[in-house]
């Protein structure tokens, strides 16, 4: 059989044979984390697309250009090709580098080349040559959204099969099969309704060469659902959190249901996060672990956790950049709302693992993150920040984040009130980030005006229009006043 391919690349070429795609769909990143995709094909998917790219208007995505120079180019990554099993023809996938047209110089916004800069200035300062990540994503299922939001009506309503509220009152069968309100975690079918679509979610994420630890029913009764990554490279963490978010959105829509990763879409349910776990690694030795530190950890481990408490209110306005991601960082869910590290303590915004037993599996998590983060500005923030950490040598404990291997808020009022909050929204969020982002910038990791941007983004996208729009519960506290 003849080939399809055109282009001559070796492994690109076997897998558009293998499968007899018809299509190569090439995708990018905006800083706001959400994919976009132009589809060419194959006959159009020659060495010379390879190397030099596709043009795009890059002024039609926020944040990156102006409409006087947006004219940009995607450049396949020819190691991220996999085969997506969702589209009606077979189409070879694969994420793009961005660059400036003419110049093929890459593009300073580009949210993959900022984390490519972010590990070259982990190289550059000798403490380690690579880093290794585990993000966790946790969603939820539901069977039917509903939402409006017009001058004279704002409403939303969310069923999901597993909702503690179905009592078989409604026209619908009901088997009496009901999880109790936020006790989810772990539970059996046929409590948990979920287990088969997990499992094709992790099929197709195992197919697109993403290594998965296991998956569960997480806390939330009403769908909440988690899928747990082994640990990747930097970059590919990344490359698979978008991967990972894509298929899971799109298994459960071939289900006939949908899936979230927003925060906090049911009030007074378990909120989802993603939690970052991360490691530094010095010619294959693992450079955060030492039998003689707390837990395990050594000095540099410690410096780090010091640079992400001390940086944790700017960081936050990059890993949780949506005003629903202060819904769920609040008391009373394991979510985080101060700044503190300590031993398997998940009311901490650093918990350090128990079962990380051997000095390879050596870690910590910073859990306020979610999923409304571009992964790629979300991890490199991070390790800049841990890095400066290690640079200042900023002992965590003298700087007063603990350790505390205890639950925080059972201490008295007082007590409580001298560990250091998070910020309680995302206005607070982006004003402490305007306040300290001199870390962000050493080594040009991230571009001279990214703060500006993105500041600017965050106002017009999501704050001015949350901050003119009546909310449905202010019209029963003040209508009659």
């Amino acid at each position: 059989m003849a080939s399809r391919a055109r282009c001559t690349h070796p492994s690109l070429a076997q897998l558009i044979d293998d499968h007899q795609a018809d299509m190569v769909d090439l995708r990018f990143c905006d800083l706001q984390g959400a994919l976009h995709h132009v589809t060419l094909p194959v006959a159009a998917f020659t060495d010379d697309v390879l190397e030099a790219g596709v043009a795009f208007d890059a002024s039609s995505v926020p944040g990156f250009k102006r409409v006087e120079g947006g004219d940009m180019t995607l450049v396949p990554i020819a190691d991220t090709a996999n085969i997506d099993p969702f589209f009606e023809h077979p189409t070879i996938a694969m994420l793009c580098h961005i660059q400036e047209a003419g110049s093929r110089q890459p593009f300073s916004r580009d949210p993959r080349h900022i984390a490519q800069r972010a590990e070259q200035s982990l190289r550059q300062m000798g403490i380690a040559d690579r880093s290794i990540w585990g993000p966790e994503f946790e969603f939820y299922v539901f069977d039917h959204v509903e939402s409006c939001n017009r001058n004279h009506r704002a409403s939303y309503s969310i069923q999901s099969v597993e909702g503690h509220w179905r009592t078989g009152e409604e026209s619908e069968r009901h088997l009496g099969n009901r999880i109790r309100y936020q006790a989810g975690y772990h539970v059996m079918p046929p409590l948990d309704a979920f287990h088969d679509l997990r499992t094709r979610m992790v099929k197709h994420v195992e197919a697109a060469g993403i290594p998965v630890k296991y998956h569960h029913h997480e806390v939330g009764g009403a769908g909440q659902c988690e899928i747990e990554i082994d640990f990747l490279p930097m970059l590919k963490a990344a490359d698979a959190v978008l991967t990972v978010k894509y298929i899971v959105r799109m298994t459960a829509q071939a289900a006939q249901r949908t899936a979230t990763f927003m925060p906090k879409p049911l009030a007074n349910e378990a909120g989802s996060g993603m939690h970052f776990h991360q490691m530094l690694f010095k010619n294959d030795q693992p450079v955060f672990a030492d039998d003689a530190g707390y837990a395990g950890l050594s000095k540099e481990a410690l410096y780090y956790i010091g640079g992400l408490l001390t940086h944790a209110p700017a960081l936050l306005a990059i890993t949780n950049p949506s005003t629903n991601s202060f819904k769920r960082l609040v008391p009373g869910f394991e979510a985080p709302t101060k700044r503190f590290f300590g031993l398997a303590n998940r009311s901490a915004a650093v918990r350090i693992p128990k079962l990380a037993r051997t000095p390879a599996e050596r870690r910590f998590e910073l859990r306020p993150p979610d999923a409304t983060c571009n992964p790629y500005l979300a991890m490199a923030a991070q390790l800049l920040a841990g890095l400066d950490g290690i640079r200042k040598k900023i002992d965590p404990t003298a700087a007063g984040f603990g350790p505390f291997d205890f639950n925080v808020f059972e201490l008295p009022q007082e007590q409580r009130d001298r560990i250091g909050s998070l910020p309680a929204s995302l206005e607070e969020a982006l004003q402490c980030l305007q306040d300290d982002h001199e870390f962000l910038l050493l080594g040009d990791v991230f571009p001279s005006d990214f703060v500006e941007t993105w500041v600017n983004l965050k106002e017009q996208l999501d704050l001015r229009a949350m901050r003119g729009k009546p909310h449905p519960l202010e019209i029963e506290l003040y209508y009659d006043v």
